[in-house]
């Protein structure tokens, strides 16, 4: 019988993106240990699961992690994702982090009945062996697992279908038109690169929230820092009508070059069909909501109400900036679509399903899960027991864990937590390895 390899460190996280080397350095500003432990490469999401022309919304200048402020040259600009995870790449190299990639996580065990004086809390599997640990920070965010509504195993099998994350550029597609599902960012992004491409797009319409990219001589994610704005970003509702907590999109800005508007009337005014959200699939032909209409509308509401907090902010300051009409979402390019969609006849051979992602804690033991297989857990961060922690999970309808510079403040908050539970305690954990 082979025995597996067993050793001890004080904590070990899970995932390598942003997120999880954000904690890893944090702790190593306060002098403690961990190893992080990658099912591929540092920062594989931003390198490898995204579309090729992605580029970071927030900018360059959220950019950032533990002691690291971003070194380029245009802290103005958006970089592609690849960029991103070279940055996180050198960021590891110059902290001389513990990454350990191509490591993938087979289970953790943490047994409900622990005392607060045991230093094994978690026993992490790995192909290679068993890390034992008091802590473990699950790194993984919300976005791991791709979603797809069960209507697509309804869609004639003739038709091509993607997921957002499986998409890479309008060559990698069949011939023929496309229809594009979901019009949050990737979605609306995408069906631009197709346009611009010049193929014909279909993109069926679902609920998201509009915001200019420029406004007032500014872009706005300046307006957000002068004005405190972030929160109105990030923060959404979360239910989808059955109760069940989804997770929001952000708001769409900007087109997939990051030079221009983008949203629901400056794609139809340059070619794009819209049509109603997709309820169901009867082979060759899509069944709509016939609401293209109101689902612009309340996008144009949602853009509506940041320009006028803004046009507020900026009375209330005396800010000397131009003046700009609130152009909106332009409602003279939209109308409703009808209620079905035949594939066929409109020669779609190809949909692109832009309909998000959901957690993927499966490694997990059941009893610090849902009934959903999410997380238990307080503020994001904290776990159904003691030592577990999360990093990059949304708490309730807010996506601002997730973002990129919140790395910096999860670290914090998750190596105190580690480092008074360290100093609390009378005795110390062992370190280094044992068989």
């Amino acid at each position: 019988m082979i025995q597996l390899e067993v050793e001890y460190v004080e904590t070990v996280i899970v995932g390598a993106g942003q997120q999880g080397c954000g904690v890893a350095a944090a702790l190593q500003d306060l002098g403690h240990e961990s190893v992080v432990v990658e099912r591929r490469e540092i920062g594989q999401a931003w390198a490898h699961e995204r579309w090729d022309s992605l580029r970071v919304g927030s900018g360059n200048r959220s950019v950032q992690f533990p002691g690291w402020e971003y070194d380029g040259d245009d802290p103005d600009g958006h970089m592609l994702g690849p960029e991103l995870a070279r940055h996180l790449r050198r960021y590891v190299e110059k902290r001389k982090l513990r990454v350990r990639q191509h490591t993938p996580v087979l289970k953790v065990e943490c047994p409900q009945e622990t005392s607060a004086y045991d230093d094994v809390r978690f026993r992490t599997h790995l192909p290679t062996g068993i890390v034992e640990s008091r802590n473990l920070v699950a790194a993984v965010g919300g976005y791991a697992r791709p979603r797809v509504p069960s209507l697509a195993s309804q869609v004639d099998p003739a038709v091509n279908q993607v997921h957002s994350s499986d998409y890479r550029n309008p060559g990698s597609l069949a011939e023929g038109a496309v229809l594009v599902v979901g019009t949050g960012i990737s979605g609306q992004q995408i069906a631009d690169e197709l346009l611009e491409a010049g193929r014909e797009v279909f993109l069926s319409v679902g609920r998201h929230s509009a915001w200019p990219h420029h406004y007032r001589g500014r872009s706005i994610h300046e307006w957000m820092r002068v004005f405190a704005l972030y929160e109105d970003f990030v923060r959404q509702p979360a239910a989808d009508g059955s109760g069940r907590p989804v997770l929001p999109g952000l708001p769409v800005t900007a087109s997939q070059d990051w030079n221009t508007g983008l949203n629901l009337g400056t794609l139809a005014g340059k070619g794009v069909v819209l049509v109603g959200s997709t309820r169901a699939a009867q082979h060759d032909v899509l069944l709509l909501e016939d609401n293209v209409v109101a689902i612009a509308a309340e996008a144009d509401r949602s853009f509506r109400r940041v320009t006028d907090k803004i046009d507020t902010g900026i009375r209330k300051r005396g800010f000397a900036v131009p003046e700009q009409d609130p152009a909106g979402i332009g409602m003279e390019h939209i109308s409703d679509f009808g209620s079905k969609l035949h594939l066929g006849e409109r020669d779609i051979t190809t949909i692109i399903w832009c309909t998000g992602f959901g957690p993927d804690y499966q490694i997990l033991p059941d009893h610090v899960l849902d009934d959903d297989g999410a997380p238990i857990q307080d503020k994001g961060i904290f776990g159904a027991v003691p030592g577990l922690y999360y990093a990059g999970l949304p708490d309730g309808d807010s996506l601002a864990p997730v973002a990129i510079s919140a790395n910096i403040e999860n670290g914090r908050v998750i190596a105190h937590n580690v480092h008074f539970d360290h100093v609390s305690r009378p005795g110390r954990p062992a370190t280094g390895h044992r068989a």
